[in-house]
Formats: structure tokens, C-alpha cells, sequence
């Protein structure tokens, strides 16, 4: 199924040190209700599925309005990419599910609220994402999180996996930090290195795996991920059209393109076909040594 993803603008309520998006913010303008709309009808002539994110989308007070001419356009999905913390609101809630909302997909990166609000920059907020996601569990919905790797959480995957599944979700992501916005600005403090985190990750997917959740990793090599192959997110992200200040029309074509990047090492290896490669900025920092061909 194709996939629309829109960045409705890029306010947001966090400050997270990691954030891809940096200082748009404070540069560039949320879009208009009227101009989300028009890409919703522009978007629906190949896609069938929907992603609302930013910034932050639940700040936005149309937000449920929007969802609700999605669902009358027939978008098959409809998911809220979020940080989570107006779930903590189960009016809201109720308020979304009802416009036509049928995932949401909240992030958390810690496994207590020390970690998980330094990361975020807000005191508050893990408590805030943790009972949104219980409300959600609640209300019987679909709930896809994702976990950004750093260095100050890789140590604790296991745990926040744990946490993950004992809140009932129905997949997890550990997305590796890619290093744009706030993380190009903080690399050293926020970028781990693979080797590292490699058997922190597979213990993190472990959790799930027993506990017949689905559990992926996103921007992570093959030759990172032995035995765990079939947790590769990329193997299964759909068709994509992002619409942020302009379009890309192909997120596939366009990561694989400009995102992503090989090495050396990755033209000897016997995946190299399938395998995309780490985010280019991680090689410009710590290069390819780490990067063992299969």
C-alpha cells in the first residue's frame, strides 16, 4: 500500500536532542489547514495510506478536522506520528479515534522518566507518553512505537522493550539517530557507535521476539544485524511520498540516493544488493572500519 507522509509543520512541544528537524522551527511556518487538506486530495490519487507527523501534530488544534477529511477522502490507514503527549488526555483520544485515526505511532526513548526526558528536554514528558500509550491500549488501538538510539539509551533497549511490552504495544522500531538538526549539532554526545550497540539491540529485540510482538530496527547494516535479519524495517517500509516543504516523490529512490551511503567494505559483501547502508553522516565521523562484509 503507498503511503502519504505529511509534515504538517514543524512545531512541537519537545526539544529532543536528537531531532532531525533542528531549527525549522524557528524557520520555517506550520502549514495551513487548507493547504494539508489540498495535499490530502492531491495524495490520495496514488496513495492509500496516510502519516500526519512534524513537528509535532497534536498540538495542532485541527488536527482531529484533518483526520476526519482523510477518513472522508477513503484513506485506508491513518496514522498520527507523535511524541505521545497528549494522549495523556484520553478525551483527546476518543477525540482522534473517532475523526478516523487507525494507528498512532508514539516514541519513547527511555525506560524511566530520567532518560526519556533528557533526551525529549521536557520534565514531564515520559509520564505523559507512557499513560497516553496505556490510554490508547485502553481504547483498543493500534499502537507502533519507535526509539531512537543514542548513546545515552543503547544500554537500556532491553529495558525499554520491556516496558513496551508490559504497556502492550503492538510493535516497536529502534530507529539508530540520524544525524541532521539537533543530532549533526550534538553527534559525539547523541551517536553510538554500531559495534556497540549491536548486542544491546539484538537483546532489545529479543524481548519482543518471546513475546510475539514484532519488534524492527531501522538504519542499522546487515553486518550488524546477523541472525536478526528479519528484523530490518526496510525490507518492509512501504511506498513513500513525503510531503515536507516540497515533494519527494520516491522516499525509497531518495534515501537510497542522498540518505544513505557505501563503503569499501560494502562491495565485498554478499548482501550488498539488499543492504542500504548506514546514514551517510555516521562514515564522515567514524568511517568504515567498524563495517565487516557478510
Amino acid at each position: 500500500m503507498k503511503r502519504a507522509d505529511i509534515k504538517i509543520g514543524f512545531s512541537c512541544n519537545n526539544l529532543c536532542k536528537f531531532c532531525v528537524q533542528g531549527e525549522k522551527r524557528h524557520l520555517f511556518g506550520d502549514k495551513t489547514t487548507d493547504e494539508i487538506k489540498d495535499i490530502l486530495k492531491k495524495a490520495r490519487q496514488d496513495a492509500a495510506g496516510v502519516v500526519f507527523t512534524g513537528g509535532e501534530p497534536t498540538i495542532r488544534p485541527d488536527l482531529a478536522e484533518l483526520v476526519s477529511f482523510a477518513k472522508k477522502m477513503d484513506y485506508k490507514i491513518i496514522q498520527i506520528q507523535t511524541n505521545g503527549r497528549m494522549f495523556v488526555y484520553k478525551k483527546y483520544c476518543m477525540e482522534l479515534i473517532k475523526a478516523g485515526a487507525t494507528e498512532f505511532s508514539p516514541a519513547l526513548h527511555g525506560h524511566i522518566a530520567e532518560l526519556h526526558d533528557y533526551l525529549t528536554g521536557v520534565s514531564g514528558s515520559f509520564r505523559q507518553t507512557a499513560a497516553g500509550i496505556k490510554n490508547l491500549k485502553e481504547l483498543g488501538q493500534k499502537i507502533i512505537v519507535n526509539s531512537v538510539i543514542t548513546k545515552s539509551n543503547y544500554r537500556h533497549l532491553d529495558k525499554i522493550a520491556e516496558l513496551l511490552v508490559g504497556l502492550g504495544v503492538d510493535q516497536y522500531q529502534f530507529a539508530f539517530a540520524h544525524a541532521l538538526g539537533s543530532a549533526e549539532k550534538n553527534f559525539y554526545s547523541i551517536v553510538p557507535r554500531k559495534t556497540l550497540i549491536e548486542p544491546y539491540v539484538k537483546k532489545g529485540l529479543n524481548v519482543g521476539i518471546k513475546a510475539g510482538i514484532r519488534a524492527m530496527t531501522e538504519a542499522i547494516p546487515y553486518c550488524f544485524m546477523k541472525g536478526y535479519e528479519a528484523c530490518i524495517a526496510e525490507k518492509i517500509i512501504p511506498d513513500t511520498k513525503i510531503y515536507d516543504r516540497g515533494a519527494i516523490i520516491d522516499f525509497t529512490k531518495e534515501r537510497l540516493a542522498s540518505g544513505k551511503s557505501k563503503g569499501k567494505p560494502c562491495l565485498k559483501c554478499k548482501v550488498n544488493n539488499i543492504c542500504e547502508g548506514p546514514w551517510k553522516e555516521y562514515p564522515k565521523h567514524y568511517g568504515w572500519n567498524e563495517f565487516k562484509p557478510l
